[in-house]
């Protein structure tokens, strides 16, 4: 199968708790299928990885030969720890990336220490669980601004055409204090709450509209946007997806639904490859 002429769609993905990895609810099916989308057109040779829990001052790429799956989070139960993605890493891919990055006048540091965060490897084992296609994360500065994070993508627009797949991971709502600040937790199958439907739906109608003035103001215009969202890092991801796909790119939304009442799990393709893509994850069956 050809990986280099036909561009791949950079995704967002909606990682979602811990516990997806074990309890994927609605969005499991969605994830294999969505794995299933890629290998009917163009499977990706690479995955650059953007997570919400992958930060640092200034853009870094974790470059070692193998990665070993990090359980950063403490609390859940014991089979939770058990879960392994052990995937190769991209360490020449890192010393093009960073070509990429400085070409473009922005910061970036290589490392050649590895490991894949829950929110890069909890999707991903259900994707590709064979976890045999190399990833190469590259930890962001949750201080940058939406539109100078779409920067960043811009400069990662090449890969597209090269079979590396653009992955940011976060959440299109994230407000821990909903969950665990309460006298009691909602549960998993709770109702949404009014505030993140407004939310969700105003990102989805402006992201059909590519109207990346507003999106990367969100915290200005969207309906309930500092309830949705105390601390912006999970939802940051998305910017440099997005902006891996060009300069105003059509956002697809390829999934949405909610756990917990208030944590979407939406999940986003960007630019002129999105809606093939989301035609194929509609047609794919989810595999045995």
């Amino acid at each position: 199968m050809d990986t280099t002429t036909a561009p791949l769609a950079p995704i967002f993905l909606s990682h979602g708790s811990p516990m997806t990895a074990l309890e994927p609810g609605e969005v499991g099916p969605f994830w294999q299928r969505l794995g299933a989308a890629f290998d009917a057109g163009h499977r990706p040779r690479a995955i650059l990885a953007v997570s919400a829990h992958s930060l640092a001052r200034e853009p870094l790429l974790m470059a070692a030969a193998q990665h070993e799956t990090v359980h950063d989070f403490g609390g859940f139960p014991e089979p939770l720890y058990r879960l392994r993605y052990d995937a190769p890493g991209a360490p020449d891919l890192a010393q093009q990336v960073a070509g990429l990055i400085r070409g473009a006048g922005l910061p970036v540091h290589v490392t050649d220490d590895g490991g894949l965060d829950h929110g890069i490897w909890a999707p991903l084992r259900f994707i590709w669980p064979e976890a045999d296609i190399p990833v190469l994360p590259l930890a962001f500065p949750p201080d940058w601004s939406p539109s100078r994070l779409m920067a960043l993508g811009r400069a990662l627009a090449p890969l597209a055409q090269q079979g590396v797949l653009v992955y940011g991971s976060g959440s299109l709502t994230h407000n821990l204090r909903l969950l665990f600040g309460v006298a009691q937790r909602p549960a998993l199958d709770a109702p949404e709450m009014p505030q993140s439907a407004a939310f969700r739906t105003w990102f989805a109608e402006r992201g059909a509209a590519a109207d990346w003035a507003a999106l990367a103001d969100y915290r200005r215009q969207a309906p309930h946007a500092v309830l949705m969202h105390p601390t912006d890092e999970h939802l940051l991801p998305l910017y440099v997806a997005a902006g891996a796909a060009g300069a105003s790119p059509q956002a697809v939304r390829l999934h949405g639904s909610l756990t917990y009442g208030c944590l979407g799990m939406d999940a986003y393709a960007f630019g002129d490859a999105a809606p093939a893509l989301a035609q194929r994850v509609a047609e794919a069956a989810i595999p045995a």
